[in-house]
């Protein structure tokens, strides 16, 4: 008998009203299954908890997490999607550019952005948006924070150039930088 020993993964998304001790119950339950938590995105979103996590294990090991999730979706009040996936290919590599914009909050910022980066064929790998009152005036500030993979065949000053040129336009302060990992 052969024994697959690579690596499968499991993508879960979780939401629901946020409590302490989720974290800890799904990261129990992950690692009583056999499997290890590769990648993972937590936030409470107005007093909602919202997960996105890449699992790995054995196929056996992610087959007895998938048979539990319903329940302890149940048990913690969230609702839980899984899904198989495989590890991400990439067929050409791509540089990590950090892109951070800073605006007085206004509709269509977040839609602006990633059009620009869609017209010029880049890949938003991440995405990170906040609200906050500016100190002093109170008045309604947007920020974004964004990794892009920008391809080794894309002249970086070009695009950083124009990227900066198409920020000021729509009057948004912007920085775009090789990502620090």
């Amino acid at each position: 008998m052969v024994t697959d020993t690579r690596n499968n993964y499991l993508v879960i998304t979780a939401s629901g009203e946020d409590k302490v001790g989720l974290v800890d119950q799904l990261s129990s339950k992950i690692t009583e299954s056999g499997c290890n938590i590769e990648e993972s995105r937590m936030a409470v979103l107005g007093d909602q908890f919202a997960l996105i996590m890449l699992v790995s294990g054995p196929w056996n090991a992610l087959s007895k997490l998938e048979g539990q999730m319903d329940g302890l979706g149940d048990q913690l009040g969230l609702t839980i999607i899984h899904k198989r996936t495989q590890q991400r290919e990439r067929t050409k590599p791509a540089i990590p550019y950090s892109v951070e914009v800073l605006a007085m909050d206004n509709p269509g910022i977040v839609r602006n952005l990633s059009a620009f980066f869609s017209k010029n064929g880049i890949n938003i790998e991440e995405l990170q948006t906040d609200t906050y009152p500016a100190p002093h005036t109170g008045t309604s500030m947007f920020s974004v924070a964004m990794t892009v993979g920008i391809h080794a065949d894309v002249h970086i000053p070009t695009l950083r150039g124009n990227f900066l040129d198409y920020c000021d336009d729509l009057n948004l302060d912007a920085s775009f930088e090789p990502a620090r990992l």
